[in-house]
């Protein structure tokens, strides 16, 4: 079969091998598979990516010397079950499946292992019972986003942003796009995108955003007044001795009045930050710029070491999350928010390419003025 290989950062089309399932597996026709920003680190940060693998236990982790096959946001078609695997959905069906494999006593990540080549290809062998049926009448296309919205379905829950906070996404790239349009999903009234590209900043707002800014005229956190956040150490020592005297007058123990106005939820607003950039630098611009207490949540990968300073975020109360992945049951939540038509995501897609146009596609996507989300068609 034909499928796109990488090796010691060069992407190339060769001709493989036809996969063979094992037991409990089952073999799929690729209908799409995304381009996602993880191949595009793979490809040009792969040892430093197995390096941090094997930090956090995942010893068999690829490195740069071991040829690849990218691909783990796909949708395909079931073709055959390896021996002794239940046939839980019959050949013929469309499908999307967890990009988790089994080998032995280990899990590999398909598309990011040398034992689990991915979907830059015709066929890819899948976990048949981390398979999901595409609810009918649900795109290829948009089936092969599950994966990444379930990217963003978790970090969304990761947030436990509530639907009065307001949300504010810096960076508009795939991940970025998708997050604002599960925020909006999820019924978050008010939600900020911030990019420099032109073009991401048009797609953040069809993604659902309800203001779109250009970083370089205007910074997301100018207004916070208006959104009854407090800005600055100052503010919200006024507000504490402001509050004490108020509830001084009150004829009754002032300390009862303010345990029953934290208890009614009446404390100082805080916003949500999801940073999805990925860049050295910014975790410490928004702690320092972000309003107190404001919750930031790292989704953006960034792959070269970083440094802020602890104490902007004690004295303004910071917190600062990391989100990665998703669960079984978050892919397939995604899955079904696709297919209800809840995710304002279908502007993302924009190209697809067959499997010999794909390290082109690689260089198109470093233009955020060209491309967010190209989709791989390995039958064009």
């Amino acid at each position: 079969m034909k499928a796109v290989i990488c090796h010691e950062q060069t992407l190339s089309t060769i001709d493989l091998p036809e996969p063979v399932p094992g037991k409990g597996q089952a073999v799929i026709r690729v209908l799409r598979c995304g381009i996602c920003g993880s191949d595009l680190h793979m490809r040009r940060h792969c040892d430093h990516m197995a390096s941090m693998a094997r930090r956090v236990g995942m010893a068999h982790f690829p490195d740069s010397a071991d040829p690849l096959v990218f691909g783990h946001e796909f949708c395909g078609e079931v073709l055959d079950y390896g021996p002794g695997t239940r046939r839980r959905l019959p050949t013929g069906s469309r499908v999307c499946a967890v990009p988790l494999r089994r080998r032995g006593e280990l899990i590999d990540l398909i598309g990011l292992s040398a034992h689990a080549p991915g979907a830059y290809a015709e066929r890819v062998v899948v976990q048949a019972d981390l398979m999901e049926a595409v609810p009918d009448g649900l795109s290829a296309d948009l089936a092969a986003l599950a994966e990444p919205m379930a990217v963003a379905l978790h970090a969304y829950r990761r947030s436990e942003i509530r639907s009065g906070d307001v949300a504010v996404v810096i960076g508009c790239g795939p991940v970025g796009l998708g997050l604002i349009a599960m925020l909006k999903a999820h019924g978050v009234r008010t939600v900020i995108a911030s990019d420099f590209s032109p073009g991401r900043r048009a797609l953040a707002a069809a993604c659902g955003a309800d203001r779109v800014i250009d970083p370089a005229a205007h910074s997301p956190f100018t207004d916070w007044a208006s959104y009854g956040h407090l800005p600055g150490m100052p503010d919200l020592l006024e507000l504490a001795v402001s509050t004490r005297e108020k509830l001084g007058r009150l004829p009754l123990p002032w300390w009862g009045a303010w345990r029953l106005a934290e208890a009614a939820g009446l404390k100082p607003k805080r916003p949500v930050v999801f940073e999805c950039v990925g860049v050295p630098g910014v975790i410490r611009q928004l702690m320092e710029q972000a309003p107190l207490t404001s919750r930031i949540v790292v989704v953006g990968v960034c792959m070269q070491p970083d440094t802020f300073e602890p104490g902007i975020g004690i004295n303004k109360e910071i917190e600062l999350r990391f989100a990665l992945g998703y669960s079984p049951l978050e892919y397939r939540d995604a899955l079904y928010l696709l297919a209800d038509g809840r995710l304002a995501v279908e502007r993302m897609i924009t190209g697809r390419v067959g499997l010999d146009q794909v390290a082109q596609a690689f260089t198109d996507l470093e233009n955020p003025e060209l491309h967010a989300k190209i989709l791989i068609d390995p039958s064009m």
